[in-house]
C-alpha cells in the first residue's frame, strides 16, 4: 500500500469545506472533494489542482445512502483507504416565517436540517469506517458550530440549526468513546464566524482562518484528544 495519505471533505466545493481541502492538500494529503453539485465539483477539483494538489472529485450527497455507498467504493477504487475524515457539509435550513423561532419551530425545517447535520454524518462516517480502519492513524473531524453550545447560546435564535450541531457534538462524544481503543481520533471543531455565501460574506474572518482548527484536529498525533470540542482558543464550553 502507498503511503500517501488521503482526505475526504463533505461539501469541499465551497467556503470552509474548499480552504481545508486546500490546506490538508498543501501539507501533502490527496483530497477527495465531496460535493452533490457535478459542475461546482468538477471547479473546485480544478482549483485544487492549478494550486498543485492532488485531488479527486467525489460524487457525494450526505441524506442519500445511495450516493454514500457509491462514494465509499470510488474512494476505495482511487485511495484504497481513508486517513482523514471531515464530515463539513451542513446547511442552516430555512428562516422565513419563524420557521426557527422555537415558538413557531417548522418541524419539517428541523427534519431538513438533522438529516444533513446530523443524519448525513452519520451516514457517512459509518460508510467510511471500513476504509478508516484500514490507514495506520485515522481522524474524523466533524464542523460543529459554538451556536450549538449550551453553555454559550451564541448567536441568533435558529432552533432547527443550533439544536443540530448540539446533537452534533453529542454524537462526536459516543464515537469517540466506542473507538476509544481503536486508533481513530474523533473530534469536533467550531470554525468560527467566516465570510462565505453560509454567512452572507458578512465577516472579516476568512475561510482559511475558520479552516486551520479542523485541519488541526485532521493531523493530531496519536495521544491527542478525543471526544472534544475546540476552536482557535482552545476548548469550546458545552
Amino acid at each position: 500500500m502507498n503511503d500517501t495519505k488521503t482526505a475526504l471533505v463533505t461539501g469541499a466545493n465551497k467556503g470552509i469545506g474548499f480552504a481545508i481541502a486546500q490546506g490538508l492538500g498543501a501539507i501533502g494529503y490527496t483530497v477527495a472533494v465531496g460535493a452533490r453539485d457535478d459542475i461546482k465539483r468538477k471547479e473546485a477539483v480544478e482549483r485544487l489542482r492549478a494550486a498543485g494538489i492532488d485531488a479527486f472529485g467525489v460524487a457525494l450527497d450526505v441524506t442519500s445512502d445511495d450516493s454514500v455507498t457509491a462514494a465509499v467504493t470510488a474512494i476505495e477504487q482511487t485511495a484504497g483507504r481513508l486517513d482523514v475524515l471531515v464530515n463539513n457539509a451542513g446547511i442552516a435550513g430555512r428562516i422565513d416565517g419563524g420557521a426557527q423561532d422555537p415558538t413557531t419551530l417548522d418541524l419539517d425545517v428541523v427534519r431538513t436540517v438533522l438529516d444533513t447535520n446530523v443524519f448525513g454524518v452519520v451516514r457517512v462516517t459509518n460508510a467510511m469506517l471500513p476504509l478508516l480502519r484500514r490507514a495506520p492513524a485515522p481522524r474524523i473531524v466533524n464542523i460543529s458550530s459554538n451556536m450549538g453550545s449550551l453553555t454559550l447560546q451564541t448567536g441568533p435564535i435558529l432552533t432547527a440549526y443550533a439544536s443540530s450541531k448540539t446533537m452534533l457534538n453529542s454524537l462526536t462524544t459516543q464515537y469517540a468513546r466506542q473507538l476509544s481503543d481503536t486508533h481513530i481520533i474523533v473530534n469536533a471543531c467550531c470554525p468560527g464566524y467566516v465570510a462565505t455565501d453560509f454567512t452572507g460574506f458578512n465577516s472579516p474572518r476568512t475561510p482559511d482562518q475558520g479552516a486551520a482548527i479542523a485541519i488541526h484536529l485532521a493531523t493530531l498525533p496519536d495521544d491527542g484528544p478525543r471526544g472534544g470540542f475546540f476552536d482557535d482558543d482552545g476548548v469550546v464550553p458545552w
